[in-house]
């Protein structure tokens, strides 16, 4: 799934054109994901083609605070702040601070060395499966994903990569891709992402931050999203149980995303 060229916005994709078997592929034009809208020019050719109407934001309230979004002209804002329950429990996760943690390579270290970063990372992921916020959150997402009368839709996070990964993986997941289509677009971003934060990741490490950590900060790993999928299957046994009974969306939401979002070659 290449890159949007947009100079503007990071990680901005189109989900449209992934294969999901027999014929079919997802539908282009109506469902974006990317990074945050803070530095977002919705006058900028490539954006501004796309035609957005609903911006849904799965941030943290001290991200948008911070770092408040340049929405689209004419688009609707839908705040789904995933990470919530976390953030009143235990604190801001690393999925949320990246930031401030590459900064400070001793707290990182301290926080995360000794690989666990990775296994920080595999419970926030199996925490978008469990938590009450996290549930809401994808709810509100889907049902909006499934309105008949939606227009094109983009989602986002800070980096565009894990509360936007599940996403992403939610909606391939119901249109009927396979698992490896699923896995190959996850980690798509990887490289935009390391683009991104490639001045972050250089003074880190130039401060004697350990590379690793860094790039497990910042990207993302095939175990992070398997923690959500082995969350999902433990907890409901499929993703269609967890759709429907652990994020509560309408069966007729369901019905109508996958009638808007797949096309069938002629």
């Amino acid at each position: 799934m290449p890159a949007i060229p947009a100079a503007t916005v990071a990680n901005l994709r189109d989900l449209g054109a992934l294969p999901l078997g027999g014929g079919r592929s997802v539908r282009a034009g109506l469902v974006f994901r990317s990074g945050q809208l803070d530095r977002l020019d919705p006058a900028e050719p490539a954006v501004a083609a796309l035609g957005i109407r609903t911006v849904v934001d799965f941030r943290t309230t001290l991200e948008r605070a911070e770092h408040p979004d340049h929405v689209p002209a004419g688009a609707r804002p839908l705040v789904a702040d995933v990470l919530a329950d976390q953030l009143a429990s235990s604190g801001l996760p690393p999925a949320a601070r990246m930031r401030t943690l590459l900064a400070d390579p001793a707290l990182a270290e301290q926080l995360l060395g000794g690989g666990r970063v990775r296994a920080s990372f595999e419970r926030t992921y199996r925490a978008f499966v469990h938590s009450a916020s996290a549930r809401a959150s994808y709810r509100a997402f889907l049902t909006e994903l499934g309105d008949p009368f939606g227009g094109p839709l983009l989602f986002h996070c800070t980096a565009g990569k894990d509360r936007t990964g599940w996403a992403a993986t939610l909606v391939l997941a119901l249109l009927g891709a396979d698992e490896e289509t699923t896995m190959a677009e996850y980690l798509s971003v990887n490289a935009g992402v390391r683009a991104a934060f490639a001045p972050l990741i250089e003074g880190f490490t130039a401060q004697g931050g350990d590379p690793e950590l860094a790039l497990s900060l910042v990207g993302v790993l095939p175990e992070y999203l398997e923690a959500a999928l082995e969350e999902v299957q433990a907890r409901y046994g499929s993703m269609e149980r967890y759709v429907r009974e652990g994020l509560g969306v309408p069966d007729e939401a369901v019905t109508v995303l996958r009638e808007r979002l797949t096309v069938y070659e002629a």
